[in-house]
Order: structure tokens, then sequence, then C-alpha cells
């Protein structure tokens, strides 16, 4: 039985872990098979999964805000994490540890170097098991590019390019999302540019974007056996990294809340556990969502 909750001692741990860099074990070369051997999680097995990632903006700036009335009408009739919680600061860490269960190394918002790891990560996990995966990134100049900025483009909220065993053809641009659902690949990120994120424009606007562009994929997930999920990559650093996450869709039990404290490695270990892959990272000690899930 995968427990549903940690000990503050083990969370203290793992984020020094993470402050320190030790991602040693992670970095190693990627065969296919790192991480521990799969364990059988307990919640559903989506259709599709689309992971949205907002900015810097803790809990209370959005759960209960008048700011964000979309995301909040997806959580009252959806799920809220109640006890969501980001890994590190500055952003870009937190955007690896979601991909990989690790940071990388990575300290810093710095532009990396692409293809610098060879570690296991949800992409080369769900390719591994025979599923797909593609991320869509607004205002990216074209698929593939690895440019680091380009207007309110930034490659640092873009890990996947950090991995020599994901394709770069799997990062495309948002204006690649299809618009027939079906044909989404089973786990997608979508990542919005630096104002459509939060980053750099309010609250209000972000909301906005989400339910103009993703709104009708909301919809359709809740008729069609698929999950939206809506997450920050860190707070305003005033709150102990306390972040808004909901969860949306047919597999959800709407209204549904957890108090469970979760983190981004919790957040990979779930979608991992969906489709049966290995575990990346500190994915392996994480736990699953569980209490939120539609009978």
């Amino acid at each position: 039985m995968i427990a549903s909750s940690r000990t503050r001692t083990r969370s203290a741990v793992r984020l020094l872990a993470y402050a320190l860099g030790l991602a040693a074990a992670a970095a190693a070369p990627w065969t296919g098979a790192a991480g521990t051997e799969h364990r059988a999680g307990h919640g559903p097995t989506p259709d599709h999964v689309v992971v949205v990632v907002m900015e810097n903006h803790a809990y209370d700036q959005i759960i209960g805000s008048p700011n964000a009335p979309y995301i909040n009408s997806l959580g009252s009739r959806g799920a809220v994490l109640t006890s969501s919680y980001a890994i590190a600061h500055p952003s870009q860490p937190n955007y690896f540890a979601l991909f990989s269960g690790a940071t990388q190394g990575i300290t810093d918002d710095s532009c990396y170097i692409p293809g610098f790891s060879s570690a296991a990560n949800l992409a080369s996990e769900l390719t591994a098991v025979g599923k797909t995966w593609a991320s869509y990134s607004e205002s990216l100049p074209s698929q593939g590019s690895t440019t680091c900025d380009s207007g309110r483009y930034t490659r640092t909220h873009n890990p996947w390019f950090g991995f020599g065993n994901v394709p770069r053809s799997s990062a495309k641009t948002f204006a690649q999302f299809p618009t027939v659902y079906a044909r989404l690949p089973t786990v997608s990120f979508v990542i919005p540019n630096l104002c459509s994120d939060m980053h750099d424009c309010p609250v209000s606007t972000g909301d906005t974007w989400l339910e103009t562009h993703l709104g009708a994929y909301a919809a359709w997930a809740k008729t069609h056996n698929s999950l939206l999920a809506v997450t920050f990559d860190e707070d305003d650093k005033h709150s102990k990294n306390k972040i808004a996450t909901v969860l949306y869709g047919q597999p959800v039990a709407a209204g549904s809340r957890s108090a469970t404290r979760y983190d981004h490695d919790d957040v990979l270990r779930t979608i991992e556990d969906m489709y049966g892959t290995s575990h990346a990272g500190h994915a392996a000690t994480a736990s699953d969502i569980t209490g939120v899930w539609a009978s």
C-alpha cells in the first residue's frame, strides 16, 4: 500500500536534498529501467492528461480569489489539493522536478544547455511503455526551437529540452494544440507565455487565458475520461511555497478536497502510476494523490 502522507522529517530531508542539488542518481544515463520497479497505484487511467503550469503565485492568491473565477470554478466542480507545495525557488528547478523528479543540478533561472541530461523523465518513461507525450508552449518560435528567449517565451519553463532522450520535435507551439482533443497525446504539458501564466500580468489575465484556451478541453475531459491539472511552479516567496493545484475531468470526484501534503514529486508519481511507468528521481519515494477520484 502506498502511503498517503509523509512525516515532516521526510519532507524536510527531501527539500534539503533539492537545495543541495543532490540529483546524481537521477542524472545517471537512462537505460529504460531507471527508478524503482512499478508499484501499482490506486488512481484512474485517463485517456488523456493535460498539465498546465502557471507562475509565481501562492495558494491564497488563487483559491478563493475573485481574480481567478475560472480556476475556482474548476476547483468547485473538480478537486482542490489544499496542501500543495512546490519544491524550491526560483522557478526553473520546479519545472525540472515536476518533469523528472529531480532538479538535475539546476539552481537558478539561467538558460541551460540543451540535452545536458540523459536522466529518466516523464516523456522517456511514457515512451518506454508505448504511451505518447508532447508539450505545447505559447510563443515558442517554432516546433523544437531551443532558443532561450523570444518575446514572452522562455526556455526556463521548458525542461524537456534539457534531456537528450526527449525528441525535440515533441516540443510544439501552442498553436499546434489539437482542436480535436481525441488526437492529444496520452500526457501533455501546456506552458503559457510570461503574461498568460501570471508571471508578468495579473492573475485575472491568466485566469481568462485558461478559460479561453482550455475551457473547451476541460468541458470535453468531463465526459471523455480525461484530466486537466492546473498547478503553479512556485509561490510568491512569502507563503512557504504553498501553491494552488486543481484537478478537473471525468476521473475526478466533483467538489472533492484533499488536505494531504503533496508536492511536484507526488504529481509526477501520480501520472507515472496512471500508466504503469518506472519512477524518475524522487518520484520513486513519493505518493500517489488519493481521495479525489471518482468511483
